[in-house]
């Protein structure tokens, strides 16, 4: 037995999930549930949590709706359209740019959300305060997008059908105009957008395979060495999974990706491209080496001027010139001499050897 229920509470809504237990429920049971909206039809029975599930911590339904419920259900439906009708009155009468779009009303009648849509923020707070005084329940006005909107009042879309986004679609994908243009499609607003004005939702239903299909194909209008000799690539077409090519004695020919990967095709320019990179790589390594020596460089610097500094403090404490000390510290026993020194042709370190007049 199913322990996981999918619920509806609206016809175009979410499917929010719940936990049954001790409850035998089937497919299209009404239901009622432990949130605001209360009473909903099961539209999905399964064992697990889906990965794309709203909450973790699922609520669990209480019973099964009886008939009392289901009159109940049909009076709120009745006093949306009232309330809707109502609200509708007081924008025209308070002259508010916003558009009504629906009206949902809580099971228990303990909240009354109101959908809307304006082009600009809408200052609403004594049509609010309308609503209150009528209707003694909490109100929202909720400001909705196009696209909400459509899903809310269904309409027919260009291919003839029943607009997506009213039949099955709950979360809008991200479109761009860069789908169009991979799918070869005409950027035509009145062929690419839905009733909506935006752009088709179902570009995106197939944008995965038109991406993996680019990836494998060569680019267009570039030629290539082949084994068969120089061609350039005309069009694709993923349908048939190929590439029209022209050769070099300018006839066109189609082969699969299966086949132009057997080619062995190469770039013309590809040798100047490795040596563009080899040369950008060689020069970054030299910029890097470069800013290497001269930051020892500036700590070398930075601490001879810090030694300087400590030996004329040393040398304003005893009271002696700073040439002076430096001597003294020079021929100090212990200390190394500061003379050149020589490495010998073993690798051995080899100082400079007095003449014997010295001696």
């Amino acid at each position: 037995m199913s322990s996981i229920a999918g619920v509806k509470f609206r016809e175009y809504g979410n499917i929010y999930y719940f936990e049954i237990k001790d409850l035998e429920v089937s497919m299209g049971d009404w239901v009622v549930v432990d949130q605001g909206q209360g009473l909903g039809e099961v539209v999905v029975l399964r064992d697990d949590v889906p990965a794309d599930a709203e909450s973790d911590e699922l609520k669990q339904v209480s019973r099964l709706a009886e008939n009392e419920d289901l009159v109940r259900h049909q009076e709120n439906e009745g006093l949306s359209r009232e309330a809707f009708q109502y609200c509708l009155d007081c924008v025209r009468q308070r002259k508010l740019d916003m558009k009504l779009v629906d009206v949902e009303v809580f099971f228990d009648r303990s909240k009354i959300i109101f959908y809307f849509t304006a082009p600009n923020r809408i200052d609403f707070r004594e049509l609010v305060k309308d609503l209150v005084k009528n209707y003694r329940t909490r109100i929202e006005l909720r400001q909705i997008g196009v696209r909400h909107e459509t899903q809310m009042v269904g309409a027919v879309g260009n291919c003839g059908m029943v607009c997506c986004c009213r039949r099955f679609l709950r979360k809008f994908a991200p479109v761009t105009i860069k789908m169009a243009k991979e799918q070869n499609l005409f950027l035509n607003p009145a062929k690419i957008s839905g009733i909506c004005g935006r752009l088709l939702c179902c570009l995106s239903y197939e944008q995965q395979n038109y991406e993996e299909f680019h990836r494998a194909c060569p680019k267009l209008g570039k030629k290539y060495f082949t084994e068969d000799g120089s061609v350039k690539v005309l069009r694709a077409n993923m349908f048939r999974n190929s590439v029209s090519l022209l050769t070099e004695f300018n006839e066109e020919m189609e082969v699969t990706l299966e086949e132009w990967a057997e080619m062995k095709a190469t770039r013309p320019d590809q040798a100047l491209q490795d040596a563009a990179r080899a040369a950008a790589k060689k020069a970054a390594e030299d910029a890097a080496r470069k800013e290497q020596e001269e930051r020892e460089a500036e700590e070398e610097e930075a601490r001879r001027a810090e030694m300087e500094k400590e030996l004329e403090a040393r040398a304003e404490a005893e009271g002696v010139d700073v040439e002076t000390l430096r001597e003294q510290l020079i021929r100090k026993p212990g200390v190394k001499s500061a003379e050149p020194v020589k490495r010998t042709s073993r690798g051995k370190r080899k100082r400079k050897r007095k003449p014997k007049s010295e001696e």
